[in-house]
């Protein structure tokens, strides 16, 4: 079964087609990251009128790079939330007129879901199953994005207990904000990043927020601190490079940390990594060293925000019959768990 995948819910504006949930025969994404640059963030009206621009070019990429067009399509997919509204109206409502013109069923997509299902994705689109075959129920899944942290047990396709979740910024927010008063631009993270990984070790230490709730996250206070110490309230400010890595470690711990309580207090089988901090060779390298179970990450380009995740999510609700009708709104605030 080949799915059309459409994801629109911020600034990417991305179409893919994914054979029954694992093989990948394309991916297209259209970032728009230069054009919020000079924001300091995205700007949710500039987002939603770049997707109205950009998506019906990126799906005919998509599916002229499968060597396919629509009526070699068996199902679309699109994210219906969480997201900016209008981003994901425009996604929507292409993935509705494509569905209706075509006869074709509609799936909608949740998308923190849809960055768990990136690690049933063959990169490569090779038509075998990897070495590791497909992740185990239960899973724990991490998901950590510029909207998003969380973590749930992935019981089954489509059955999810939240056992977490950032009481303020997700760590993705924390990244943008904190490059931002470190004067590195936009994206953050990737900006950290790189300055972190040319600077080597750090002898300064930020602090890890406690919470009540164990598995709970919590990163103003930690982004507070830097803006405290950027600003000399504390004495002469730290060397840029010693504050991206002695940040970028705060948050890389404070996330592997709650995982391996989790690992440890959870019955549950393997960990998957998901979303666009995943991204981070460090993040990726810390619980890679420190996990007592197998360890899923995606790639980094299936990471970030795409539509290859969308479409495989899409093939496992359909093995239950889950068809969205054409009327189906949009839901911005929309949760997983």
């Amino acid at each position: 079964m080949k799915i059309l995948g459409i994801e629109t819910s911020c600034d990417e504006t991305a179409a893919a087609v994914v054979e029954d949930g694992r093989f990948l025969h394309s991916n297209i994404v259209a970032s728009q990251a230069q054009l919020h640059a000079r924001y300091g963030g995205v700007v949710p009206e500039v987002a939603s009128r770049k997707h109205l621009e950009s998506i019906l070019a990126v799906v005919d990429t998509a599916l002229a790079s499968a060597s396919l067009d629509l009526r070699g399509i068996d199902a679309v997919a699109v994210t219906i939330g969480p997201g900016l509204a209008g981003s994901l109206l425009v996604g929507a409502n292409v993935a509705k007129a494509f569905a209706y013109a075509h006869d074709l069923p509609l799936v909608a997509v949740n998308h923190l879901e849809g960055h768990i299902y990136a690690n049933w994705l063959l990169p490569g689109g090779h038509q075998e199953e990897s070495v590791e075959g497909t992740p185990r129920f239960p899973a724990l899944c991490l998901i950590v994005s510029g909207g998003h942290t969380d973590i749930v047990v992935m019981e089954g396709h489509g059955h999810y207990r939240r056992l977490g979740q950032t009481v303020d910024d997700a760590a993705g927010e924390a990244f943008d904000k904190v490059a931002r008063l470190l004067g590195l631009g936009f994206p953050g993270g990737p900006a950290i990043e790189k300055v972190a990984a040319g600077a080597g070790q750090s002898h300064l230490t930020l602090p890890r927020a406690k919470l009540k709730r164990p598995y709970d996250f919590s990163f103003s206070g930690l982004k507070t601190k830097v803006h405290r110490l950027v600003q000399g309230e504390e004495g002469t400010p730290p060397p840029l490079p010693e504050l991206a890595v002695a940040f970028q470690e705060s948050v890389v711990d404070s996330l592997v940390s709650a995982v391996l309580r989790a690992a440890k207090e959870q019955p549950v089988a393997e960990i998957l990594l998901s979303g666009g901090v995943a991204a981070n060779a460090r993040l990726r390298q810390a619980l890679s060293q420190r996990s007592p179970l197998p360890l899923r990450v995606p790639p980094p380009h299936l990471c970030t925000d795409n539509a290859a995740m969308i479409a495989a999510c899409a093939y496992f609700r359909l093995q239950v019959g889950d068809v969205a009708p054409l009327d189906a709104d949009v839901q911005p605030g929309l949760r997983i768990g």
